[in-house]
């Protein structure tokens, strides 16, 4: 399988990574509007050529998928030149800049017969497949009836969150749910993946922190806090902020015989059984079997190490192999086209309460039920 990549910032690198570990696949080509970034790609992986435009890409390297690594404004135009070429795409997160563009791009990819995939590696991980395998049989009895999904973001930490602040013109800062939109998509795409119905309904409140705000800026939302409600019954909290700490990363799922939770920066799965034990039982049994749950995620992570599939980007490796198994089978996509459009769908929910209510915080849930 000939494999091009479209955009070569950091993010690339963990593409060609993980992509020169999957058997029977060959890089031929990368391509970046700035020469130099494909180039120093190409010097530092096993590529076959690169180029300065996606034109050259796909008429001489003749890829049959193409990575989207570029900023999210892009994702549409150059995702719908690929389709058109006849490639299959896979798009890193976030999918397009809204619901109306992934819809779009996934009929184009049907009547193509091409497969589409999103960026949402998190969902690969080695514990979230165990969680999902709990999942399907049953474990959490009838549901979920409820999710909580924490995605935690040091915007001091990184030289993104530092270029971002920093410029005024920053990429991020245009797009149309900000620093959010670039960030958030992992953390909803775990609630997407268990909600049955396709419009549930999404209330927002975010707002600039006090952090932020003490530097002097007024338009980067850094916090936000959402409900996401399939009916009366069923409902998902979403939580994302830059200033909590620990910075979280975790996802729990409670259904009516037991729970899961699951947290990626230990890289562990905890079942929460349902039942509780008689009288002071339950201040000693309880602690002791957690402990044996934590000793045992110890084990999985130190046997996964030693098989030296024990990385941050294990995830990403999974769902690109996937992928690409789905092409050369003709089987179904590792993400359900659905999930990305509803993922997109309350990505866009959410962006406009905030819009409309991040100056405004005391109003943020006036305005009714928006839904996704």
């Amino acid at each position: 399988m000939k494999i091009g990549i479209v955009g070569c910032g950091k993010i690339a690198d963990s593409h060609a990574w993980a992509i020169q570990r999957i058997a029977g696949c060959e890089i031929v080509g990368v391509c970046d509007r700035e020469e130099l970034m494909a180039r120093q790609l190409y010097e530092r992986f096993p590529i076959g050529a690169y180029f300065d435009d996606l034109s050259s890409l796909l008429v001489r390297a003749k890829p049959d998928v193409v990575h989207i690594t570029t900023p999210p404004q892009s994702h549409f135009t150059l995702a719908k030149q690929c389709l058109e070429q006849g490639c299959n795409v896979y798009i890193e997160k976030p999918f397009t800049c809204d619901a109306a563009e992934a819809e779009e791009l996934i009929g184009l990819a049907e009547r193509q017969r091409l497969k589409l995939t999103a960026g949402h590696d998190d969902q690969f991980r080695h514990c979230a497949r165990r969680m999902r395998e709990l999942v399907r049989s049953g474990y959490l009895g009838d549901g979920p009836l409820h999710m909580e999904s924490y995605y935690g973001y040091d915007i001091g930490a990184t030289g993104y969150a530092k270029a971002l602040l920093a410029d005024n013109g920053h990429w991020a800062r245009s797009l149309p749910g900000g620093l959010l939109q670039n960030i958030i998509s992992h953390g909803i795409a775990r609630i997407a993946e268990h909600l049955t119905t396709d419009r549930p309904f999404v209330f927002a409140h975010g707002f600039v922190s006090p952090f932020l705000r003490s530097l002097g800026e007024q338009d980067i939302v850094d916090e936000l806090r959402v409900i996401v409600a399939e009916d009366e019954c069923n409902t998902a909290y979403f939580t994302f902020s830059s200033q909590l700490r620990p910075s979280l990363h975790q996802f729990r799922i409670l259904g009516t015989r037991n729970g899961l939770a699951l947290d990626q920066d230990n890289e562990t799965l905890i079942r929460l059984p349902g039942v509780r034990n008689k009288s002071y039982l339950e201040q000693f049994i309880p602690p002791i079997e957690f402990a044996g749950q934590y000793l045992r995620n110890l084990m999985l992570n130190f046997r996964t190490f030693l098989a030296r599939d024990f990385h941050s980007k294990a995830g990403m490796k999974y769902l690109i192999e996937a992928f690409y198994r789905s092409i050369r089978e003709d089987a179904p996509v590792p993400i359900p086209y659905r999930e990305i459009l509803l993922t997109s769908r309350i990505m866009d929910a959410i962006f406009l309460q905030v819009r409309a209510t991040s100056r405004a915080p005391a109003a943020s849930l006036s305005a009714g039920p928006p839904t996704a």
